[in-house]
């Protein structure tokens, strides 16, 4: 019983850590990132026109209708 409450708890928490830096690094700008050795390469003025293409907040702006 209490493995079972540690590894929910220690899977629940590796995930939410997993989907915030996977947040922070959409909205940082950098265009190269290295780490270990992986080296990633992405197109960022793409991202900013899509940013300012979409509402930030649906729901604010449907309810200023």
């Amino acid at each position: 019983m209490m493995s079972e409450v540690f590894w929910s708890g220690l899977t629940t928490t590796l995930v939410s850590f997993i989907l915030a830096l996977g947040s922070q690094c959409y909205k940082s700008k950098c265009s190269k990132v290295e780490f270990c050795c992986i080296k990633i390469i992405r197109d960022t003025t793409g991202e900013e026109e899509l940013d300012v293409q979409q509402p930030r907040n649906p729901i604010l702006s449907n309810n200023n209708l």
